[in-house]
């Protein structure tokens, strides 16, 4: 045995749920799908009821303990009534849950010791026909039940265990990495965990598969894996650039030196007051933050808006001269409820590896600054004094302005007029309204926000420690 097979028959054998876990969670399943079939018979219209996910398919990790339950009503059925009908089945099925919602209410909650999602969905005939984003699911847990044997369901433990060790496994807004369902298609593609790294190992983006030859448009993405039950849809579609990069990278590095490591996430420790302080005398840079209370909002909501206006912080502050080197946005989770779901699918794909819903805290933008004074002028060229009217009206717009000029640099009118903003908090004290943002974080941000300069982003640490670690300790 090589050690890359030592390697994986160890993890293999940690990630394998026993047999004790699987008839509990099977005996479980059978009764939250007992129940719902009892609701539904008490229904006027006609119903059924389908166990979907990784659970379904015998491809969970040891200890991830979702059931997804999917309940299917016909396509006829106005929106409202599937609505309706979906959380009553929803609350018999699962007696104390609670009503989540993605694009529809659902309802979510614990049966024992398991969390249990109850979704409703129109059964329509294919998966292009779909009304809803998770009408598609069931169609995503025929095409695997019925090509994923016991063999490759544990192949498929050992990619899933490899993504979340290396941080790209998850399909929410947040993490724009590989969702269950892209994981078992990758492995059923290649055949097993291993070809599926020396695939990864050589991969030139973009990389296209297209397990049903479906030959349907292009997609524009690093990795398109198109859906074997919907051809126009791309399921890696979420996969951020980096994230296809980080799986080339980790899979070179284990093929080549094999670790157990590799399947353990990195949780760094939270960094210090006293450590921060110490990576910015070494780096001699500036940090600037903005800290507000996070919006009320669903994760895959605030992420997003979070990079948004990251980056129309990040711009202002280019524009502006203060050079960016690197910023990070992150939000304080206080509570959350465990999720599994696609990031356009919602709960049933096996996709997600972070919070669906939270209670947030304090939210961050943070930017680390080569430089936060400019001097009080800058200087501004106009266009060249041959081009006429635009020359003229340069010329005279600035000419009654208490500014250095205009005067002639060659060709050119140029003028040195005062900065809007001679520094970084300048900017983001009096200027943040002038730059994109999402908008709910602008509407808390509206409500009250504090900025960090400098040596004040230490206090910082004490709600991201653990993201702060991450950022000065970068990794692939």
């Amino acid at each position: 045995m090589d050690e890359f097979e030592r390697v994986v028959a160890t993890v293999g054998e940690r990630v394998t749920p026993d047999a004790a876990e699987r008839e509990r969670l099977a005996a479980t399943a059978d009764r939250v799908v007992s129940r719902a079939e009892a609701a539904i018979a008490d229904l006027t219209v006609e119903a059924d009821v389908v166990q979907v996910g990784s659970t379904a398919r015998g491809t969970w990790l040891a200890g991830d303990r979702d059931i997804d339950v999917f309940v299917r009503f016909p396509p006829d059925l106005p929106r409202d009534d599937l609505e309706s009908y979906g959380l009553q089945v929803g609350r018999a099925a699962v007696p104390d849950g609670r009503e989540e919602y993605a694009e529809h209410p659902y309802i979510k909650g614990e049966v024992d010791g398991f969390e249990v999602d109850c979704v409703p969905c129109y059964r329509v005939p294919t998966a292009p026909d779909i009304q809803s984003a998770v009408d598609r699911t069931p169609f995503h847990n025929r095409y695997l039940l019925e090509r994923i044997d016991a063999g490759l369901a544990s192949e498929v433990r050992l990619a899933k265990a490899f993504l979340k060790g290396i941080g790209a496994y998850g399909s929410d807004l947040r993490t724009k990495g590989f969702s269950g369902y892209l994981t078992e298609l990758l492995v059923l593609e290649y055949g097993d965990f291993r070809a599926l790294l020396d695939a990864a190992a050589d991969w030139h983006p973009p990389v296209v598969l297209d397990p049903e030859d479906h030959a349907t448009r292009e997609h524009g993405d690093p990795l398109v894996v198109v859906d074997p039950t919907d051809p126009e849809r791309n399921v890696a579609a979420v996969c951020s650039p980096t994230n296809v990069a980080r799986l080339t990278h980790y899979a070179r590095q284990f093929l080549d030196a094999p670790d157990e490591s590799f399947f353990e996430p990195r949780d760094p420790d939270p960094l210090s007051g006293d450590a921060m302080r110490d990576h910015l005398d070494r780096r001699g840079t500036t940090p600037v933050a903005v800290r507000f209370d996070a919006p009320d909002v669903v994760e895959d909501q605030l992420y997003p808006q979070l990079e948004k206006s990251l980056s129309g912080v990040v711009g202002g502050l280019d524009r502006n001269g203060f050079d960016v080197l690197r910023a990070e946005a992150w939000a304080e989770a206080h509570s959350s409820s465990g999720a599994d779901d696609d990031v356009d699918a919602a709960p049933g794909d096996d996709a997600d590896d972070g919070p669906a819903d939270a209670t947030w805290g304090d939210a961050v933008l943070f930017c680390e600054c080569e430089v936060v004074e400019r001097p009080a002028i800058e200087r501004h060229r106009g266009p060249p004094v041959s081009v006429g009217d635009h020359a003229t009206g340069f010329y005279d717009a600035y000419s009654e302005d208490d500014v250095y000029g205009p005067f002639l640099d060659g060709d050119r009118y140029v003028v040195e007029r005062e900065r809007p903003y001679h520094t970084a908090s300048d900017l983001l004290d009096d200027g943040l309204f002038e730059v994109s943002l999402g908008v709910h974080v602008e509407r808390s941000l509206r409500d009250g926000y504090d900025v960090l300069v400098g040596g004040e982003c230490v206090e910082l640490t004490g709600s991201f420690g653990e993201q702060l670690a991450r950022y000065f300790d970068p990794r692939p």
